[in-house]
């Protein structure tokens, strides 16, 4: 004769909370790990498709002079518009308190220098982060009756850029460089990649500028 079968035990809510603790950690890495891997994706990326304008996101400047990582942007903003891909460079970025030149006139004046003409230039000095550099951007080039825009910066920093401008009313995409010494180091990049995912994850949820925060140095 066989035994009674052992009743069943009920969950209790320590095992409940664990669980549902366990799910939300799988949950969020793997929110994290697909926005990491959009931000990699996404900066292997070049869409050298015509647009309105090319617009360059600032960076750092030591009085009128850019620094290796916004030379390297510029430098591929020339070779965009070199390429026809537009007939206007947009450049952004403010400057700090006791700076003479905004990151936008800092811009302007390498490529003038290097070649491109004064009157396919415009220079927008406004903004001390990548959304308020953008939001600025936007202003400016729908007043003039453009939308569409390629966006050039360093790789990891594009993603985030694009949604920003997306949100922000234009029709953009990007073509990162690919020089300069954010690329060239696999921990730099891999250091970047996930403070870049940080930053796009705050903006996300809050609609806010994480630049500083993630201290992230890509404008």
């Amino acid at each position: 004769m066989s035994s009674a079968a052992a009743p069943r035990t009920r969950p209790t809510r320590a095992s409940w909370l664990r669980r549902f603790a366990f799910g939300a950690v799988l949950v969020l890495l793997a929110v994290v790990g697909g926005t990491a891997f959009r931000v990699w994706q996404v900066a292997r990326g070049n869409d050298r498709s015509q647009a309105d304008v090319i617009v360059v996101l600032g960076a750092a400047q030591y009085n009128g002079k850019p620094s290796d990582i916004f030379s390297a942007r510029l430098e591929k903003a020339k070779q965009l518009y070199d390429a026809g891909v537009a007939k206007t460079i947009v450049t952004a970025g403010g400057k700090k308190a006791a700076d003479n030149y905004t990151e936008a006139q800092a811009g302007v004046l390498w490529l003038t220098k290097h070649g491109v003409p004064q009157s396919a230039t415009l220079a927008v000095g406004e903004g001390s982060d990548t959304l308020r550099s953008l939001r600025a951007v936007s202003d400016q080039v729908q007043a003039r009756g453009w939308h569409t825009a390629v966006l050039v910066s360093d790789p990891w920093h594009s993603f985030r850029s694009r949604t920003m401008a997306e949100d922000l009313g234009l029709d953009a995409w990007t073509a990162p460089t690919h020089s300069g010494p954010i690329v060239q180091e696999r921990g730099t990049q891999i250091r970047y990649i996930f403070r870049e995912t940080g930053a796009l994850l705050f903006y996300k949820l809050t609609k806010s500028p994480a630049d500083e925060l993630f201290d992230t140095m890509l404008g």
